[in-house]
């Protein structure tokens, strides 16, 4: 320790006392900015602003790893650790901060901070990433060339930054730049201008984020010149507005589009598969989870590949009812408090990002539920919480945050037992502390189909967090690559190709990875 000790001295010595021309008045103006986190704060501000959707992630992800960062630092690692500061006999007095800081040395909050921010923005967008890493580096560099902290308080704080911003992946989790190969190309029109294209607008009442009315038509409009574009009224019939829009893109040769949301672009789906159109899913900023992993994550993504004419198939989950009608799901198909649970965790990580947000969520969701008794089946179950997603969710836990593959033939079966002692309570303990997949009263199964029927304690299922009535019988199945949806799948350069690697067109053998199962031999969930 004392040969450590006297390295890192000799080494602040170094630092402190060399002279980089120009460089004295720039960090020390650097290390000031940082105070308090006000450099960060402003950084997060603009990627907000002008990052778009992973800008917009990565500022999250960056302001709850940097608190997380400094509340170990401030609070717990500095006063058990008590290291005074460096002196400044041998730091030039034209790089000393006007005021000295009098907290200890060991470690560096600044570089913590500073870690932490740059690590998560980087988890979220490399690109973005880089361009804060230089600066995040500086300031950890500027503490020393100060005068303030010797280089083990920095290399220090910087490791603790880096691992608040990895242990935010615990509770939300990033979401990965998907290879082109993993999604499986189709063949879709190419509409130049968006000509041929019809897409319907719906404006949701109680929109999160207020917008100007028409601002979507507009933008839409603005892409693609040549699509038509419908606007939902007030009295208007989604389903049937939809149909009547699919209809004109079939006469017209071309597709059919959608803007609005996952409620929006389930119910196109239905319309656009049953008369072999392409589907054209506009994000719109609110509740477009299948948008993203779909890998359409703004508009001009998916004008970008209208215009191209690059699809991609995914599966789509359905629900069969005992009187013959099914209904489709994008996302998850859900009972019990599901939806608000998704809600409330969306919710939370917007104003909490450093939180434990599926816990807290839990803990309101869960606090207003009932359990619910269904036959899983045939296997009576007393059950808080049923999830059945449309292909696999990653991570574990009861708010996946996004599917790697849209194909795999499978459903993602997730379930709280009611049965268990204190069953709610464990279930909002492991989710905060991350180990909910390795909890007793939380079930996890990939199937290819799953029946229910004696549903007693709701009368109300959700389809993509939409409630709908409830049904004396369901059974759950997977329509395999059912649906063609636009998407750029091109690289620079790079053929269109599935994602075996085949080229588009080829024959395909078998079916992927999930296979019907005999009558006896039922999934167990």
């Amino acid at each position: 320790m004392g040969a450590l000790l006297e390295w890192d001295q000799r080494l602040f010595t170094r630092v402190a006392t060399a002279r980089v021309p120009g460089a004295d008045p720039a960090l020390r103006r650097l290390s000031h900015a940082a105070n308090h986190g006000r450099l960060w704060l402003g950084t997060a501000a603009g990627l907000g602003l002008v990052g778009g959707p992973a800008g917009r992630r990565a500022a999250l992800r960056g302001l709850g790893s940097l608190a997380l960062a400094s509340f170990t630092v401030n609070t717990l690692v500095k006063w058990s650790a008590r290291r005074p500061r460096p002196l400044l006999e041998g730091v030039p007095t034209i790089r000393r901060l006007a005021r000295q800081p009098h907290t200890t040395s060991f470690p560096s909050g600044h570089s913590a901070s500073a870690a932490a921010f740059a690590t998560a923005v980087a988890l979220e967008s490399r690109r973005y990433g880089l361009l804060v890493a230089p600066v995040a580096a500086a300031v950890a560099f500027s503490r020393v060339y100060v005068g303030v902290h010797y280089p083990g308080d920095v290399l220090a704080g910087a490791a603790i930054g880096a691992g608040a911003a990895a242990l935010t992946c615990r509770w939300w989790p990033p979401r990965p730049v998907l290879p082109e190969r993993e999604r499986p190309a189709a063949r879709a029109p190419a509409l130049p201008h968006g000509k041929g294209l019809v897409v319907v607008v719906d404006e949701p009442a109680g929109a999160a984020v207020p917008e100007v009315p028409g601002s979507r038509a507009r933008r839409l409009r603005a892409l693609l010149p040549g699509a038509e574009v419908i606007e939902k009224g007030p009295g208007d019939d989604l389903v049937e507005l939809l149909a009547m829009a699919a209809d004109r893109a079939v006469e017209a040769g071309g597709a059919l589009g959608v803007c609005g949301g996952d409620a929006g672009a389930g119910a196109a789906a239905r319309a656009a598969a049953g008369r072999g159109l392409a589907l054209a899913v506009f994000p719109a900023g609110v509740a477009d989870r299948f948008a993203l992993d779909v890998g359409v994550p703004d508009a001009e993504d998916t004008a970008l590949a209208v215009v191209r004419g690059e699809a991609v198939q995914v599966d789509v989950g359905v629900a069969r009812a005992g009187t013959g009608e099914d209904t489709w799901f994008l996302n998850e198909f859900s009972i019990g408090p599901y939806p608000e649970l998704a809600r409330l965790r969306a919710d939370l990580a917007r104003r909490r990002p450093a939180a434990p947000t599926t816990a807290l969520a839990l803990v309101k969701a869960l606090g207003a539920a009932s359990p619910v008794e269904v036959n899983v089946n045939g296997r009576p179950r007393l059950l808080w919480l049923l999830l059945a997603g449309n292909g696999r969710y990653v991570p574990e836990g009861l708010t996946p945050a996004f599917r790697p593959r849209l194909d795999d033939d499978l459903l993602d079966v997730r379930l709280v037992d009611a049965r268990h002692r204190l069953a709610r309570t464990r279930a909002v303990v492991a989710a905060a502390l991350g180990t909910l997949e390795h909890s007793r009263v939380y079930e996890a199964e990939r199937v290819p189909w799953l029946e229910l029927d004696g549903v007693v304690g709701t009368d109300t299922l959700a389809f993509d967090g939409e409630p709908r009535p409830g049904a004396a019988a369901l059974r759950l199945e997977k329509e395999y690559r059912a649906l063609v949806v636009y998407r750029p799948v091109r690289g620079r350069g790079e053929a269109v190709r599935d994602a075996g690697g085949a080229a588009v067109g080829a024959p395909r053998r078998g079916r992927g990875r999930g296979r019907r199962l005999p009558a006896d031999g039922g999934p167990s969930a």
